[in-house]
């Protein structure tokens, strides 16, 4: 039987999603106490990978088990064995042939910005920005990067991807000086949208035009990866849909 887990998770004391050896992950902690209760190995399938120090409000993933499991009652018991920085929000049973990854339609990220003073309540969860900045060039530059473009210099260098386009779909909303924008894709890749928060920023300061991003995010030879990453703490997987 295959089932469909819903978690949310601070990520700040973690390296991420995936495994890695000698560091704390989520997908270490997940499977570790999922193994334990299930008394066998079990290995789960993300939707995505998360970066250090990235939250989740609904990440995703499938693993199987036996038919005749509680799954009401295995959600419990790994809610009552995890740090209490990861939740399992759901566990559901799902078709045989879905996936957490390549059956997804949509991906929601947000990520969120705080112009101004550090605030220690919300600083792991807001990008503390204390520099001078305009904060509407800001979210202009954030408004080039809705649509559908070639996205090959927003992503890491490392990235092999056969096809650099994406659809993006962006909303914006402010309360004073801080600043959320909500990102809506049917896939993202890595740094993606820190790149794309980072080079905004960068054209909030006025070190760059607006037309940075639009001349980047042509499908032009050789790549030219922008070189503005703003931190993890800032975005959160909201939501996949499936």
């Amino acid at each position: 039987m295959k089932l469909l887990g819903k978690v949310m998770y601070k990520g700040t004391a973690y390296q991420g999603w995936q495994r890695q050896p000698d560091a704390p992950t989520i997908e270490e902690k997940i499977e570790n106490i999922l193994s334990l209760i299930l008394n066998r190995d079990i290995g789960i399938c993300g939707s995505g990978r998360t970066d250090a120090g990235v939250h989740a409000r609904g990440q995703c993933f499938h693993f199987e088990v036996n038919s005749d499991i509680d799954i009401n009652k295995l959600r419990y018991s790994c809610n009552q064995l995890l740090p209490s920085d990861i939740h399992i929000v759901s566990l559901s049973r799902v078709a045989d042939d879905f996936h957490a990854r390549f059956s997804a339609k949509e991906k929601h990220y947000s990520y969120n910005v705080c112009f101004g003073e550090n605030n220690p309540f919300t600083n792991e969860f807001c990008y503390h920005f204390l520099r001078p900045i305009d904060i509407e060039l800001f979210i202009s530059a954030i408004k080039e990067f809705y649509g559908t473009h070639c996205f090959q210099n927003f992503t890491s260098k490392e990235a092999d991807e056969k096809n650099f386009v994406r659809s993006v779909r962006v909303e914006i909303s402010r309360e004073d000086n801080n600043v959320r924008v909500d990102f809506f894709g049917d896939g993202f890749m890595k740094y993606m949208i820190r790149f794309m928060i980072g080079t905004a920023i960068a054209i909030g300061e006025k070190r760059e035009k607006i037309d940075f991003i639009r001349e980047h995010l042509q499908d032009k030879k050789p790549r030219e990866i922008v070189r503005y990453k703003a931190p993890s703490e800032g975005l959160i997987l909201e939501e996949v849909k499936y």
